[in-house]
């Protein structure tokens, strides 16, 4: 990056700080510190609720995604409108009428001490997991652009965060969220803009969309229902919807930003808004990614986007074999260059015949590149074993350092770590809370003051990011980070939302049977999972349903047990 850049980065971020510690001051309880003393307007909530969900990951992984899967990941999120209306109806309402700090209150009033506690420790256990690789994405940033280690990178990004969350609290997520998603979308637009700018003069918006789509990259809607497939219709619809129920209603990184409005209408019209607006927000990010492969289609694409693993081995015994490879490769992207020009001049005069046989050029193209970008894979790991070599997560981000201007890039950049920052300390406020209330509070120590609970809860805020930055160690071969993160929380969002639907709907089910049949229904999703029977979407219902199904029939061997000793 040039000077100007960092200049942007650093006044950037500097004055994203000190304007969330400006705004977060003046706390002295736990209502303040983890709810802001439920005074934020819908818009904030808004913005925040948003914010949370658009982590580095977002807009790091997804443009990578759509560039080497197409646009389908859309569907992912298709089910979230009318779990946003669910959640309205029967999840919000009796979280404001309860005044909990945490969603995990209610469920003591519900059920029992266990059954909030199991529920408690499971969304701790993979909310803190997500946590690690969240860190893990805005440090491949800095280990790219500086050729820092990657394990010395999660440190440091990892302590910024640590201090910027310890010392904000929620009002400090809230605040800054709203004014970091207004710089990430002109940001990403500007991204987008470039991108078009920097195609050749005689290739226009609709040519870029006509070849994409022609290459497959356009594929928001599929509608072959195939219940191995991740993303289609149907596993978006209905497994996105009880992913979102569960993010939402549930997930505690999410029901503290809406918990923080004034009024159960306010939070309300936070959620429902959200509904709106994600589903678009993410069209467009991933259509940058779409637009991203069209660019290089016309101009060369590195043999490996992770810049840091080819140098290591042009500076190997082995640079001569990857010299060659990448000679192969630079021809193979002429000759797609050739091919993708004569496939916009058959579009311009609508000569279909001649656009399926340049396709069919193109793919096989496309097709002969792949097989040498596998070849040279296996040259990285003969010269740095295990490590990850999907480049998915480093497409978008080598665009950007090389070909957007001075200035641009370091916006671009501050954009990443931005939304980071504000997902991050929204979960490490959300782990923070939630073992505060659940478990420190109502197991060890009811008679805190004030003070000693504002003191304990910054402690722990300071211990789940030491563990987040512990697991971001491990996250380098996870492969396409947007879905590691997704299928890590469709493991234990179904049971999570089971239990919350049991105590709703199945009013004589009672504490002892939602225990066991919670932790009978998460086996089975691990179980299934690893079985690799369904998809990961669909891991939602099948918890969710698990949970239904064996409370349901322990609470009814319980009452067969118990009414003959009567």
């Amino acid at each position: 990056m040039s000077f100007l850049d960092w200049i942007v980065l650093s006044c950037t971020l500097i004055f994203i700080i000190v304007y969330g510690m400006w705004k977060s001051r003046g706390q002295k309880d736990l209502d303040s510190y983890f709810l802001g003393n439920r005074s934020m307007p819908w818009y904030i909530v808004l913005l925040s609720i948003v914010g949370t969900q658009a982590s580095a990951i977002t807009f790091l992984s997804a443009p990578g995604q759509a560039y080497a899967d197409g646009m389908r990941f859309v569907q992912y999120y298709f089910g979230l409108p009318l779990a946003m209306i669910v959640i309205c109806i029967f999840f919000v309402p009796i979280f404001h009428r309860l005044k909990v700090i945490t969603a995990y209150e209610y469920l003591e009033q519900r059920f029992d001490l266990k059954t909030r506690t199991l529920t408690s420790f499971l969304f701790l256990l993979q909310r803190a997991l997500s946590t690690g690789i969240s860190i893990y994405a805005p440090s491949i940033i800095l280990s790219s652009l500086l050729g820092w280690n990657i394990y010395y990178t999660n440190f440091f990004m990892g302590g910024l965060l640590i201090i910027y969350t310890m010392y904000g609290g929620t009002k400090a997520v809230s605040y800054t969220q709203s004014l970091q998603l207004a710089i990430i979308f002109s940001g990403m637009f500007l991204a987008g803009w470039m991108v078009m700018h920097l195609l050749p003069d005689d290739i226009g918006f609709s040519d870029a969309l006509h070849v994409s789509g022609k290459m497959g990259k356009l594929n928001v809607i599929v509608t072959d229902f195939d219940i191995k497939d991740r993303y289609n219709i149907w596993s978006g619809v209905i497994g996105g919807f009880f992913l979102a129920l569960s993010y939402f209603g549930t997930d505690q990184s999410q029901v503290g930003r809406y918990l923080t409005a004034k009024t159960l209408t306010e939070s309300r019209m936070g959620l429902l808004m959200n509904g709106l607006v994600k589903v678009p927000m993410q069209f467009l990010i991933m259509l940058i990614g779409a637009l991203v492969f069209v660019f290089y289609l016309y101009f060369r694409a590195p043999i490996n986007f992770n810049q840091g693993l080819l140098n290591r081995v042009h500076n190997s015994q082995y640079a001569p074999e990857m010299q060659v490879l990448e000679k192969r490769f630079d021809s193979l992207s002429v000759e797609k260059t050739g091919y993708v020009k004569a496939m916009a001049a058959a579009l311009e005069t609508e000569d279909e015949a001649a656009v399926e046989s340049i396709k069919t050029s193109l793919q096989g193209a496309e097709a002969a590149s792949d097989t040498v970008r596998k070849e040279a894979n296996q040259l990285i790991e003969k010269v740095a074993p295990g490590a990850e070599t999907n480049d998915t997560n480093y497409i978008f981000l080598h665009f950007v350092v090389s070909n957007l201007p001075e200035g641009l890039v370091g916006l671009l950049i501050a954009i990443i770590f931005l939304a980071s920052w504000g997902s991050i300390a929204a979960a490490l406020n959300s782990l923070a809370s939630t073992t505060m209330v659940d478990f420190y509070q109502r197991l060890f120590r009811r008679n805190g003051t004030d003070a000693e609970n504002l003191r304990a809860s910054k402690a722990w805020t300071l211990i789940w990011g030491v563990f987040g930055i512990a697991v971001a160690q491990f996250a380098s071969g996870l492969g396409s980070l947007i879905e590691a993160v997704n299928i890590l929380g469709s493991l234990f969002y179904g049971t999570i939302l089971g239990i919350f639907v049991t105590a709703f709907a199945m009013k004589f089910v009672r504490g002892h049977a939602v225990f066991w049949g919670a932790l009978l229904a998460e086996i089975v999703v691990v179980a299934v999972f690893f079985a690799d029977i369904v998809s990961f979407l669909w891991l939602n219902l099948i918890g969710c349903a698990a949970v239904m199904l064996f409370a349901g029939i322990c609470q009814l061997l319980q009452n067969a047990i118990i009414k003959p000793v009567r």
